[in-house]
């Protein structure tokens, strides 16, 4: 049986910087942009909104009077949405890997503004076996909570899965149930483990 792969989402597939949200943000406000970024970019305000304990709603109102922001929500949704660019090698991987009929799933701390951007503006997102978002599973990487999640989208456990992500921390929430996980820093390094894991 072959092994599902399970992607991170940010700096695997897409790049993203708060700081292109930052400036657009900060030109219709009253705040500088280093501040606004400092403000949204892995705060307590954003992790709560990644884990759906804050809603969209809420997260607008905080960020908008903190940066003395004077648009409308569907403004500020266009600028904080808009913040990524495609990482091509690692979409071929993936569109490689289809063709040899892997199983794939992205696996993301996310919100609902990225997520609805993304799905819109990148053909490839539509092409997934099944998603785990932090926001609608109300816990972030590395919880044990949204693993399990994974695992019962994708019925596969252990070394079943093989898992791609930048970050060292959640990795280590991989390989602590047993998957074969893949520290992510570069698309060729990615793409020579992967090889080493797949079966012929």
């Amino acid at each position: 049986m072959k092994p599902a792969v399970v992607f991170d989402l940010g700096k695997v597939l897409v790049d993203f910087d708060f700081g292109i949200a930052a400036k657009k943000i900060a030109a219709h406000g009253t705040r500088p942009p280093a501040e606004i970024k400092s403000f949204i970019d892995q705060t307590p305000l954003l992790i709560d909104y990644e884990s759906g304990r804050v809603t969209r709603l809420e997260f607008f109102e905080r960020v908008r009077a903190a940066s003395g922001f004077r648009g409308t929500i569907e403004e500020f949704g266009k600028f904080f949405a808009e913040i990524f660019l495609p990482i091509e090698p690692m979409i071929e991987l993936h569109t490689e890997l289809r063709r040899r009929g892997f199983q794939t799933f992205i696996f993301s701390n996310t919100n609902d503004l990225a997520i609805e951007h993304i799905r819109r503006d990148y053909p490839f997102f539509q092409n997934f076996d099944g998603y785990v978002l932090s926001y609608e599973v109300g816990a972030m990487k590395p919880q044990p909570e949204i693993y399990e999640a994974m695992e019962k989208m994708s019925g596969k456990r252990g070394a079943e899965i093989i898992y791609i992500d930048d970050r060292l921390e959640n990795v280590k929430g991989g390989n602590a149930r047993g998957w074969r996980a893949i520290l992510h820093e570069s698309s060729e390094k990615t793409r020579a483990v992967l090889e080493k894991l797949l079966p012929v």
